[in-house]
């Protein structure tokens, strides 16, 4: 499997992108895609306009039926699907909208679960020390106190449960930050207090967000605000 270029200055660039659904029109039609190096942007579009549809494209999940996607200088498209799931856990965070967190697992378990599956994103921990990064993580999040790190996640609100999703997803300075609809079930000041906590920590590392959400009254807040249908023909 090639490893990711050190000269990219583009973490997505897709191309001439195509998708259907097994017996449907297609639903994803774009031409040229791109998120640089560290920007935060936000693709914004309606309930079943394509948006988890077009992360599982750029994800690998899905394969296109036309079309190339190269992540952090890695031509995807052309992996096996066992070196895209590679790729993936080694390159890629990946912040849910029902946040996906183990409920039998502690806090801090939950954090550094990615690296158990990729010693590359180990690797990547500064000196080494697992625990000690997922505390950072944590607290760079808002979630500094050492109470909640050995409690069940199912014992945290549902605004601590979402930062401790985050900071999983940050976990080993990954390339790329992918959050599909994590804020949609927060009041407003809620939602752009973790945003901002959320894109500091992305600065820090050099992590590249793209954020999806319905939710408009976030655009303003990133580097670009994008609609889904600016650039899908579909």
């Amino acid at each position: 499997m090639s490893s990711p270029s050190p000269s990219y200055s583009a973490a997505i660039d897709a191309t001439d992108l195509l998708y259907a659904w097994p017996g449907k029109s297609p639903v994803i039609d774009i031409a040229h895609f791109s998120v640089a190096r560290g920007e935060r942007v936000f693709l914004r579009g309606p309930s079943g306009s394509g948006k988890s549809t077009l992360l599982g494209l750029l994800g690998g999940v899905l394969n296109p039926a036309r079309g190339r996607v190269c992540l952090l200088g890695t031509d995807i498209t052309a992996l096996s699907a066992g070196e895209r799931d590679r790729f993936r856990g080694e390159h890629l965070g990946f912040i849910f909208q029902m946040f996906n967190l183990i409920p039998y697992l502690s806090v801090l378990e939950n954090v550094l679960l990615p690296a158990q599956f990729s010693p590359a994103r180990a690797s990547r921990i500064p000196g080494g020390d697992l625990a000690a990064e997922g505390r950072r993580l944590l607290a760079a999040l808002g979630l500094g106190s050492t109470d909640f790190l050995d409690r069940p996640v199912t014992e945290l609100s549902i605004g601590q449960q979402q930062r401790v999703a985050a900071a999983r997803a940050l976990l080993g300075r990954p390339g790329i930050i992918v959050a599909d609809e994590p804020t949609s079930s927060l009041d407003y000041d809620s939602r752009e207090d973790f945003l901002r906590l959320l894109m500091n920590e992305c600065k820090t590392q050099e992590s590249a967000l793209l954020f999806v959400s319905h939710d408009t009254s976030l655009g303003p807040l990133f580097d670009r605000n994008l609609s889904l249908r600016e650039i899908n023909r579909a």
